[in-house]
């Protein structure tokens, strides 16, 4: 197989890793890169945010969504809740230790995405 002129090599343990269905990091994948993963990571790396933050920031997601999205990343150890005991409830969700050495890496693929969007949408073809 050749390799394009730029090609990012694979580090060598993905060479069989991250391929096989069962491989955990595809379940892992899926979380952080479906679309409301990603906005909810973005969001959070700027800080704690509310619930009801998050609804206005990540346009359009359902509370279904929301709540299925913030359990999950919660699972995965990716994002933190805590609720406060005040009247009304109060719930606070920050992005763990390794929740920020992710977003650090999802920040410049969101760039990219905004920056190229609208041209590869467009069909625009790339100048070289």
């Amino acid at each position: 197989m050749e390799t394009a002129p730029h090609a990012a090599p694979l580090p060598q343990a993905f060479a069989d890793g991250v391929f096989p269905a069962g491989c955990p990091s595809r379940t892992l994948l899926d979380h952080i890169t479906s679309k409301w993963g990603v906005l909810i990571l973005i969001a959070l790396s700027e800080g704690d945010q509310r619930w009801s933050d998050l609804r206005r920031r990540a346009e359009g997601i359902s509370e279904k969504m929301l709540a299925q999205t913030l359990k999950t990343l919660e699972r995965d150890g990716l994002v933190s809740r805590r609720a406060q005991p005040v009247i009304p409830p109060r719930v606070d969700y920050s992005l763990t230790e390794r929740g920020y050495e992710l977003s650090a890496l999802l920040v410049p693929l969101v760039a990219w995405a905004f920056d190229n969007a609208e041209d590869i949408i467009n069909g625009v073809p790339q100048s070289k």
